[in-house]
């Protein structure tokens, strides 16, 4: 498990007893947008000695409404993925919904996130694993912490070890989630790294406005808890407004709200690891 986030986090001073970030806006609305998070996410997790991963949806392909944003372009918000990379030498994830996106998302990140929705196709787990990268398979709301070994297996059957797996929430009737923190060790008994997402699993999906809801004022209790539990990372959707945010506002982070809570995290994940 350490080998591979060491050789991520190279550039990063990786401290192992620390969690790791991945975080970002949901999709890439704008050049200007995205360079303005992963500065100040980047200067935050620096002073904490967070190792940060940057992530930003280049396209949303699973939205409520035919009328929901998905992007500004395939190839233009890959461009502005790896140019977050590279300016702020930092690695990158987003996310792919076929196997065919597979060797696209591979030329610009570091990390393929598999949606939580997909998480169960076959095709599309062995297409990204086969590109080297380290692949972070987000567990379906349906699935239990147990079941996400098969994915796991499918990938390094393919020949790839380098797998994270995020838990993100199982669905709870029909317009909401509960998080099961019993998923977080199990899932690290089959032996990968494994996330906390603590925005999307606030989400209130299926509502009948077509705009799904959420309640980002429990991001704080989910992730204290996440921490509490043995999560190795914590994945933070933030957005400077995200009231006008062009893809999941509701649940999403303000951004100036982020560094007080990353503070709170770190001295959490001090008392566990001492």
């Amino acid at each position: 498990m350490e080998d591979f986030l060491t050789q991520l986090f190279s550039g990063q001073q990786y401290n192992k007893k620390n969690f790791f970030l991945i975080a970002g806006p949901c999709v890439v609305e704008s050049e200007s947008l995205i360079m303005e998070v992963a500065e100040k996410v980047f200067d935050i997790c620096k002073r904490f000695g967070i190792p940060y991963i940057f992530k930003s949806s280049y396209r949303k392909a699973n939205r409520t409404s035919n009328n929901s944003f998905t992007g500004i372009g395939d190839e233009k918000a890959m461009q502005l993925l790896k140019k977050v990379n590279e300016k702020f030498s930092i690695p990158v994830t987003t996310d792919i919904h076929t196997a065919e996106e597979a060797a696209l998302g591979a030329q610009y990140a570091d990390v393929l996130q598999i949606p939580a929705f997909l998480c169960r196709q076959t095709d599309l787990l062995i297409a990204a694993a086969k590109t080297g990268k380290i692949i972070n398979v987000k567990k379906g709301q349906f699935v239990s912490g147990e079941a996400m070994k098969f994915a796991l297996d499918k990938i390094n059957k393919a020949g790839n070890n380098k797998v994270i797996l995020t838990e993100r929430g199982n669905s709870f009737g029909y317009t909401d989630l509960v998080v099961d923190y019993r998923n977080i060790p199990i899932m690290k008994k089959h032996g990968a790294p494994v996330v906390m997402d603590c925005t999307h699993s606030l989400q209130h999906p299926n509502q009948s406005s077509g705009v799904t809801g959420g309640n980002p004022q429990m991001i704080e209790t989910i992730a204290k808890a996440a921490i509490a539990t043995g999560a190795d990372g914590l994945f933070i959707e933030t957005h400077p407004h995200p009231s006008k945010a062009l893809s999941d506002g509701a649940n999403m982070l303000q951004l100036d709200l982020l560094e007080d809570l990353l503070k709170k995290l770190v001295a959490v994940r001090k008392v566990i690891v001492e």
